[in-house]
């Protein structure tokens, strides 16, 4: 897993998964501490669990807590499919993909 910090947005590449969360974990809340509102940009990540998204919930949970914002960018199909299916759709904001005219 590779996270590159983009100004508010995180850049994360790579199997975002259970062998890597904590090391998510920590970027997002350490990001969340800097700015109001940050965007963690999942375009590039290859695969994703179950136990990741849980940690994207729970870090969305905190940032509305203390009053800021956590938004996912770049969810392709399969992790679209899993937050709803794992019902973690309700706790995170997805960014809408731009409809190609």
């Amino acid at each position: 897993m590779d996270i590159v910090s983009d100004g508010p947005a995180l850049v994360l590449s790579g199997d975002f998964d259970v062998r890597s969360t904590w090391e998510v974990r920590i970027a997002v809340y350490d990001h969340l501490a800097a700015h109001d509102h940050v965007v963690v940009d999942l375009t590039d990540v290859d695969s994703v669990d179950v136990t990741a998204l849980r940690v994207l919930a729970a870090a969305s949970r905190h940032a509305v807590h203390e009053g800021q914002h956590l938004t996912l960018r770049g969810c392709n199909g399969a992790v679209r499919r899993l937050l709803h299916m794992t019902h973690l759709y309700r706790l995170v904001e997805v960014e809408r993909a731009a409809v190609p005219a």
